[in-house]
């Protein structure tokens, strides 16, 4: 595609990094402009060589990045409005009084208005090539977006039945009449695009690499499952017949229900998995590495009848395992991706990953079971695997230490040899010197916060996604000393 970095080879050294959400990146303006340059320049500065992110897509109103409305699109919040007054998209006053999506609207008029005039400015030329290079997805998703705008925001599966079907009269005629709300969100897409890939330059010019994150299942009212509902398991209604979900386990003692459709693979393999592979190519332009959430459900899935809302009652499905894998890798040779391989995880699911030696992942707030042969333990880290102090569903790591027992306090200070006033830092130096090339650390834990900062809790619907790194987070967790400890380690 048009504009793409080739990604990095980010296991050819020991690397730090940092897991941050650009939700979570200071203030209400858009992220991908100066809050984002602030940001690299302070990983930068402290030695750090990977940004990870959550899924970039466009959410619901729960704010979920890991349930979005499409697989492929960005989040137009992200875009900042204020670099639309330097392309002379939008005025300085507008910028002030106008809402977000008046903005839009405006800038995407603007932009619009100019398209079919001569000669071609660079930026024409920039969204024909745009238009052209994402059509396989951009095309469903304005529509889907127009549509469901159209109709209040309502799922797809409560359109008229003609737009729900997707019946060619009923389309072409909405189309017709819409025309102009279709091409704002191409519009929106198209400025993502290009302040993403400017951001993803300015990091790669400063030692900064991106690292993605690609939920292993989508969002039942999204573009994908309306434009492609015979690749999951739907009724006539288009309404699941079976949900995802993961039986009891750490983070939920009842299990989870997901809600998700979940895909009929037979179907996906019948045309060689193409639309996995477009969706891994989409994330591939914007990533030099990828984790593939719930890697697990590609060996196994753990299969709810969509009527039960008991996760209990769900039952373990055999996944397309070596054949889907063999088939993005022929297409996409150099896909860089992670398993994340936490939760349940057999020995047929690290076989798999084995067989396509993927790198997986360990956490220390979870190896602390009494077991000297838990895997998240630092004696049993492998040099290919990442390792984590916490992740987004994590407490922080102080929050965490500080609702330990007093025997599993008491086993972590053995173990890592630490002192209550050292907590979170030391904790993080004790994962810097790990054998694991990559070590990864939520912002928070740099920042020493407790409980209160922590991003996601697991089956709530509440609180979740919305916490913000304060102004001030340059002082607060200082780049020099940061260095120091990252350089102590090597990385």
């Amino acid at each position: 595609m048009s504009g793409a970095l080739t990604p990095a080879p980010v296991f050819s050294r020991r690397r730090a990094g940092v897991l941050l959400h650009p939700t979570a990146l200071p203030g209400n303006d858009g992220k991908l402009g100066q809050q984002a340059r602030r940001f690299v320049d302070y990983l930068a500065d402290a030695g750090i060589t990977v940004w990870q992110t959550l899924p970039t897509g466009p959410t619901h109103s729960d704010l979920s990045p890991y349930q979005s409305l499409s697989a492929h699109a960005g989040n137009p919040e992200f875009v900042d409005l204020s670099e639309l007054v330097y392309l002379d998209l939008l005025s300085t006053d507008e910028l002030a009084r106008e809402t977000r999506g008046r903005a839009l609207e405006i800038a995407a008029g603007r932009f619009l208005a100019t398209t079919g005039q001569q000669p071609v400015t660079t930026n024409q030329d920039t969204w024909r090539q745009f238009l052209s290079d994402h059509k396989v997805w951009l095309d469903d998703f304005a529509l889907f977006i127009a549509i469901r705008d159209a109709h209040g925001g309502i799922p797809w599966y409560e359109w008229p039945m003609p737009l729900r079907r997707r019946e060619p009269l009923a389309l072409e005629g909405f189309r017709a009449r819409h025309g102009n709300a279709i091409e704002q969100v191409c519009f929106e897409q198209f400025v993502f695009h290009l302040q993403w890939q400017a951001m993803r330059r300015y990091a790669r010019e400063r030692g900064v690499l991106m690292f993605g994150d690609i939920p292993i299942f989508v969002a039942h009212d999204s573009a994908d499952v309306w434009a492609h509902p015979d690749m999951f398991k739907l009724d006539a209604q288009g309404q699941p017949l079976v949900v995802a979900g993961v039986p009891p386990d750490y983070f939920s003692p009842d299990g989870q229900h997901w809600g998700n459709p979940l895909y009929d693979w037979q179907a996906m393999a019948a045309d060689g998995y193409r639309w996995w592979i477009d969706r891994l190519a989409s994330q591939q332009e914007k990533f030099d590495l990828l984790r593939i959430d719930h890697f697990r459900g590609l060996q196994a899935f753990w299969e709810i009848p969509a009527a039960d809302a008991r996760p209990v009652n769900g039952h373990w499905v055999a996944g397309p395992a070596d054949a889907f894998l063999s088939a993005c890798f022929e297409q996409l040779p150099e896909l860089p991706l992670v398993a994340e391989n936490l939760g349940i995880i057999g020995a047929d699911v690290e076989a798999l990953r084995q067989r396509f030696n993927l790198p997986g992942m360990t956490v220390m707030q979870f190896g602390f079971d009494g077991s000297a042969s838990n895997p998240h333990l630092l004696h049993n880290h492998k040099e290919r695997d990442l390792v984590y102090t916490g992740t987004h569903d994590n407490d922080t790591t102080l929050g965490w230490y500080q609702s330990l027992d007093e025997r599993t306090r008491a086993h972590v200070n053995q173990y890592l040899r630490l002192t209550d006033d050292s907590i979170p830092r030391q904790i993080i130096q004790a994962a810097l010197g790990s054998v694991s090339g990559l070590v990864m650390i939520p912002m928070q834990d740099l920042l020493g916060l407790d409980s209160s900062a922590r991003f996601n809790t697991p089956g709530t619907t509440s609180n979740n996604w919305i916490w913000q790194l304060p102004e001030n987070y340059q002082s607060l967790a200082r780049s020099d000393s940061l260095r120091s400890m990252v350089n102590l380690y090597g990385r």
